[in-house]
């Protein structure tokens, strides 16, 4: 199953809306075939897999990481390939959420095949994430990445830009983009780096992500990067119907840039979920990152630690958050930890993922 794990991955920022899907077939302790689901369209891991085994399959077990599909979508039933390969065990990590999709178990016992549930099924959760989410909640599942000093600033405290983090870690932060349906930051960000939030130096995602600016009064600068490329990739401004000018608002809308007006972060949020983003990749700065914390919108935290210091005068990360949240992170369940040359990365669980009961 870890292996399966580790192909469906194979498929990061092809598949979506769909999961990543991986699956092994196994007869007599060897391989006999492997799939995933390489790009959204194509074919299903299960299907990749018995297309290697081929007659092999007859007899064989099954690991797969989701629940094999029992609808005809944009190809025919899993569990009928399965089944009609004469595979006579599959071992799942987890159930398919989709109303849709589900019911590949009850069809495959049906059919007399032994089906077992819940092998590494924590880990097939944390893989898609977004997706699960997206079956259980009105928001989209939110990542808040933070590159930290070793004493917790988040910026130099000149107000120059400068790289906290080194390449390697700039690297992860380009491939964990490109699993995402949008990049978000606040309006401080904007003015002070002119970012692009594009996807770099990793395999381009099928669908570029959609940029997302929270810029209550409409701050953002018309030639910023973000407004001059706003018809190139989808770019959404969040501003409070109260706050914002309406010049400002005609200006942004004139140069192709989609304004959201909401009244809080999470209307904003089940905004964007309507709007077809399931995960948001949250990059900056303070002031974004305290108010979601605060607000418990924030589902995984991932900090970059790196080991240089900038001193007292630097503007700490959670100056914002909440009283004694960056003590409480402490006793947070770790998803990942990782060394990026010099720099550390931990994902830190906020909330666990939602999942369909098996």
């Amino acid at each position: 199953m870890r292996r399966a794990l580790a192909l469906a991955e194979r498929g990061w920022g092809q598949t979506a809306p769909n999961p990543m899907v991986g699956a092994v077939l196994v007869a007599n302790s060897d391989v006999i075939g492997e799939g995933y689901h390489a790009r959204y369209g194509e074919a299903h891991a299960e299907a990749a897999a018995l297309q290697q085994a081929g007659e092999r399959a007859r007899g064989a077990t099954l690991y797969v990481s989701l629940e094999p599909c029992a609808h005809h979508g944009k190809t025919p039933p899993c569990a009928d390939a399965v089944i009609d390969a004469g595979v006579t065990r599959v071992v799942i990590a987890v159930r398919d959420p989709s109303d849709v999709a589900r019911g590949g178990v009850e069809r495959l016992r049906e059919a007399g095949v032994r089906v077992d549930l819940g092998v590494q099924r924590d880990a097939a959760l944390e893989l898609n994430a977004p997706f699960f989410n997206a079956h259980a909640s009105d928001r989209p599942w939110i990542t808040l990445k933070l590159a930290l000093s070793a004493d917790g600033a988040i910026a130099d405290p000149s107000g120059v830009h400068r790289w906290i983090t080194g390449p390697a870690a700039r690297l992860e932060v380009h491939r964990l983009r490109a699993q995402q349906d949008a990049i978000a930051v606040g309006a401080g960000t904007v003015i002070a780096d002119d970012p692009a939030l594009t996807v770099r130096d990793v395999p381009a995602p099928r669908v570029p992500p959609t940029r997302v600016v929270f810029d209550s009064g409409l701050r953002i600068p018309l030639d910023s990067t973000l407004v001059r490329t706003a018809r190139e990739v989808p770019t959404v401004v969040i501003a409070r119907p109260a706050d914002a000018p309406a010049a400002a608002l005609r200006a942004l809308t004139d140069r192709g840039v989609d304004v959201l007006l909401a009244g809080s972060s999470e209307e904003a949020f089940r905004a964007l979920r309507g709007r077809g983003i399931r995960s948001v990749f949250v990059e900056g700065g303070a002031r974004l990152a305290g108010s979601l914390l605060a607000a418990s919108l924030v589902d995984r935290l991932i900090i970059f630690r790196a080991p240089l210091e900038l001193g007292r005068a630097a503007p700490k990360a959670f100056a914002y958050a909440p009283p004694g949240f960056e003590a409480s992170i402490r006793t947070a369940r770790v998803v990942d930890d990782r060394a990026f040359d010099d720099d550390a990365m931990t994902v830190y669980a906020l909330h666990e993922v939602p999942c369909s009961p098996d």
